[in-house]
């Protein structure tokens, strides 16, 4: 089976730049054999950043790319030569990535717009050069500073996929179907259990040239918020949506407690999409008459609007679009949309699922070179040199 495409999911090793040294240099001329102190400053490191770029969609082009290094510092020199800076690192992501630290699990930041720039790890500043240390007293230091070390961590990427309204659903309920029907997206159609295995997008047309996009993410079953089936890894994907529509067939035994079954896992989840709108759709009425849906009506929820829908043969679609259109741009919808920022709060991850979603997981990191180089070379310019 060919691999897929969408990689929503990707750890990498990031790694500043230290400083460069601080040069001890005493200034010798023709005719001036005591010229004094003209040890340059150590150039800083170079910065890692996170840069939201809309043209990437996924997070491939980071799967194979598991180092990000920045450069190292300039060491300073004679005459009060600075040190050049390291250049810095920018890896593009695409905007909706949030950043974990591997380690600990801890949330770091979230990337949310096209052009947004932040700063994941900073470089070490450089050190001073003799020529900085020289004062009326002491006109003739014999030392400098060595560069701030650099910054390293394992960094978990995760795309949380921007989308107005997303779908939520067991297994089979017609979530896939229905985005085939109202857009041009062409998710896999089969009649069997998690048929979807990856996320997609679909655009779809409203009246006067306006559209909204609708995500369709894995079916969710119970006890999904602890790990089981495919909804702990997918269920961040609708964590950025302005409105939820849960999706129950019709021909289920009671409607009302499979719609409790999946709002529970949501809430154990994350229990801020609760505030999110919702609107529920008893999909697959292509097979109940009239009577059959007065009499489902019994087992509905009254805190939300319910809306009967065949996606199969478009029986109440436009209306779910009306709908799905008015609950969007409604007043009550206070949650702010992720152009301007967004509302939501991201939890630290589990440690251990951490290390089981990345167990055969090989940095493959050597020790730089330049560092043993580095330690050798800066025994020179220790402060005990001061007492010789």
């Amino acid at each position: 089976m060919p691999e897929s495409n969408f990689v929503d999911y990707v750890k990498i090793y990031c790694r500043s730049g230290k400083g460069g040294r601080g040069s001890m240099h005493m200034h010798r001329a023709k005719y001036q054999p005591n010229g004094g102190p003209d040890g340059g400053d150590g150039g800083r490191g170079g910065n890692i950043y996170l840069r939201g770029n809309h043209n990437y969609w996924t997070l491939l082009h980071l799967r194979y790319e598991r180092h990000v290094f920045a450069e190292h510092g300039g060491n300073g020199s004679k005459c009060c030569s600075h040190g050049s800076d390291g250049a810095d690192r920018y890896i593009d992501v695409p905007p909706g990535t949030v950043a974990y630290n591997a380690e600990t699990g801890k949330y770091i930041c979230d990337v949310t717009e096209d052009g947004q720039v932040v700063m994941l790890l900073k470089g070490g500043r450089g050190g001073l050069g003799n020529w900085q240390f020289r004062t009326a007293t002491n006109q003739a230091p014999r030392y400098a500073q060595p560069g701030e070390p650099m910054q390293e961590m394992m960094v978990i990427l995760e795309l949380k996929l921007l989308a107005d309204v997303g779908l939520v659903g067991f297994p089979n309920a017609g979530k896939s179907t229905l985005v085939s029907s109202l857009s041009s997206a062409r998710p896999k159609i089969a009649n069997y259990p998690f048929t979807t295995m990856e996320p997609s997008l679909g655009v779809v047309a409203y009246r006067d040239g306006k559209s909204f996009v609708m995500a369709d993410i894995p079916g969710i079953i119970e006890g999904a918020a602890e790990g089981r089936g495919l909804g702990l890894r997918f269920l961040r994907h609708i964590e950025r949506n302005s409105l939820l529509l849960f999706m129950v067939p019709g021909d289920t035994d009671n409607i009302g407690k499979e719609y409790r079954v999946l709002l529970g896992e949501l809430e154990k989840f994350n229990p801020q999409m609760l505030d999110k709108h919702r609107v529920l759709a008893v999909t697959k009425c292509d097979l109940l008459d009239e009577e059959l849906m007065e009499m489902l009506k019994e087992d509905l929820p009254d805190d939300l609007p319910v809306v009967y829908i065949s996606a199969v043969t478009g029986f109440g679609l436009q209306q779910l679009k009306d709908m799905l259109w008015e609950e969007l741009n409604s007043e009550s919808n206070k949650l702010q949309s992720v152009t301007e920022g967004g509302s939501i709060v991201h939890r630290d991850r589990e440690t251990t699922l951490l290390a089981t979603d990345f167990a055969d997981w090989d940095p493959g990191i050597e020790p730089d070179p330049a560092d043993e180089d580095d330690f050798e070379e800066i025994e020179i310019y220790d402060m005990e040199d001061l007492e010789d």
